[in-house]
C-alpha cells in the first residue's frame, strides 16, 4: 500500500465543537493522499467522541490517558504517521479546500526546502490576518508575523524564521532527526524553539501565502489567561536561553533582561502579572542546566553567527507592531507566489460550528 504524502496531526484538548469543523475541513481537502492522525489529550468536554472522520481517506484517534501536553502529543503523532510530510493543524483551526495541494506544489517548487508555514487568518475577522509564520526579535522575543495587520497585508511568499505551530509543515524524517518539540515546554513556544533549532542547522522555513488556514486564535487555552502566560514567558526564556549561541547571547542579554521587565509589569494590565513572573522565575533557574544539557539541542556552529542574525529581526518596532517578517527567498530556484488577497477581499470565513471560547 503506497505511504500518503501528509500526515496531518490535529492535538485536541477539550476542542469541543472546533474539532469536529477541522476535520470536516480535511474531508473537504481536494488533495487526497494524506491521513488524519487525532491524538486527544484526555479531554474531559466529550470533544473526541464527537468527531466524524466520513470523508477523510485514512484516519486515526489516539486517546492519551493524560494530558500529554501539544509538545509530546505532536512527537506521539510524528512517530506514528507514515505520511512524507507532516502537516501540524490546531483544533481551532480549519483548512482551505486547496491547503495540502498548495504545499505539495511549494515541495514541488522548493525540492530543497524541508520547512513550510502556513498563511493564518484570523476566523472570527477575515479581514485580518492571524499569522504569517514566526518572527524572532535578535533580543530573544517571539511573535506571531502579522498578527492583527488587514489581509491586504499578508507578505508575499518567502523566508520567515519559523512556521507556526498552528499550522506547520515539517518534513517528517527531519522532525524526528531533531527530536520533534521539546517536550519539557509542554505547550507554547515549542514551535519556535524548533524552528530555532532548525535555523541552527542551516534549515530555512518558507512562508506559503496562499496554503491558507482559518485559525480562531487560543479559543481553547485563553487568549490572555495566566495558563499561558506562564507557559509563554518560561518556554521563551527556555527558548533563548538554549539556542543563542554565545556571542550573540551575550551581545543581547542586556536587552533581553529589559525587555522582560518590560513584559512582567506590561501583562499586570490584563491580570497575568503573577503568573508572568512565576514564568519568568522558573525560566531563568533552568535555563543555565537546560542551555548545558544535550536534550532538544543542535550545534551552533553549523552556521555562522552573522548568517543566523540574518534570519531574526533586529527593530523592536517590528515586534511591538507585530508586523510580518518575511525575507526573500535565496539560495534556491524557484517560482515565487505572490499574496493572493493583496488589494483584494480578503478569504470568505469558512463555515464554523459551535460556540464562541
Amino acid at each position: 500500500m503506497q505511504a500518503p504524502e501528509f500526515s496531518v496531526i490535529i492535538v485536541n484538548y477539550n476542542g469541543g465543537d472546533y474539532i469536529c469543523a477541522a476535520v470536516r475541513s480535511l474531508a473537504a481537502q481536494t488533495f487526497r493522499n494524506f491521513e488524519v492522525i487525532v491524538l486527544d489529550n484526555a479531554s474531559t468536554d466529550g470533544s473526541a467522541d464527537k468527531i466524524d472522520f466520513t470523508g477523510v481517506p485514512s484516519a486515526q484517534l489516539v486517546r492519551n490517558a493524560d494530558n500529554l501536553g501539544f509538545a509530546a502529543a505532536n512527537n506521539l503523532g510524528a512517530h506514528m504517521a507514515t505520511g512524507r510530510w507532516l502537516a501540524l493543524l490546531n483544533p481551532d483551526a480549519e483548512a482551505a479546500p486547496d491547503w495540502l495541494e498548495k504545499i505539495a506544489a511549494a515541495s514541488r517548487r522548493h525540492p530543497d526546502c524541508r520547512v513550510f508555514a502556513s498563511a493564518q487568518y484570523d476566523m472570527a475577522h477575515p479581514d485580518h490576518i492571524d499569522g504569517a509564520g514566526d518572527a524572532y526579535l535578535i533580543f530573544g522575543l517571539p511573535w506571531r508575523g502579522g498578527f492583527g495587520h488587514p489581509a491586504s497585508h499578508m507578505p508575499a511568499e518567502g523566508e520567515c524564521f519559523s512556521p507556526c505551530g498552528a499550522a506547520a509543515i515539517y518534513d517528517r524524517t527531519l522532525f524526528l532527526e531533531h527530536g520533534g518539540f521539546d517536550e519539557r515546554f509542554f505547550c507554547y513556544c515549542e514551535d519556535v524553539d524548533l524552528g530555532f533549532r532548525m535555523q541552527l542547522a542551516d534549515e530555512r522555513c518558507i512562508f506559503l501565502p496562499d496554503a491558507i488556514v482559518h485559525h480562531m486564535g487560543s479559543a481553547i487555552t485563553g487568549k490572555h489567561s495566566k495558563f499561558s502566560a506562564y507557559h509563554g514567558t518560561r518556554n521563551r526564556i527556555w527558548t533563548y536561553a538554549k539556542n543563542m549561541p554565545l556571542l550573540l547571547l551575550l551581545l543581547t542579554l542586556p536587552v533581553h533582561i529589559v525587555l522582560s521587565i518590560y513584559l512582567i509589569f506590561r501583562n499586570a494590565f490584563i491580570g497575568c502579572f503573577s503568573a508572568t513572573l512565576r514564568g519568568t522565575w522558573d525560566g531563568l533557574r533552568k535555563a543555565m542546566s537546560i542551555r548545558r544539557g544535550t536534550d532538544w539541542k543542535t550545534d551552533p556552529r553549523k552556521v555562522p553567527v552573522w548568517a543566523l542574525s540574518r534570519t531574526m529581526a533586529w527593530n523592536p518596532h517590528l515586534l511591538n507592531s507585530r508586523a510580518a517578517h518575511v525575507r526573500p527567498v535565496t539560495g534556491s530556484k524557484h517560482v515565487p507566489s505572490s499574496n493572493p488577497n493583496a488589494e483584494k477581499e480578503p478569504p470568505a470565513q469558512q463555515t464554523r460550528v459551535g460556540k464562541e471560547a
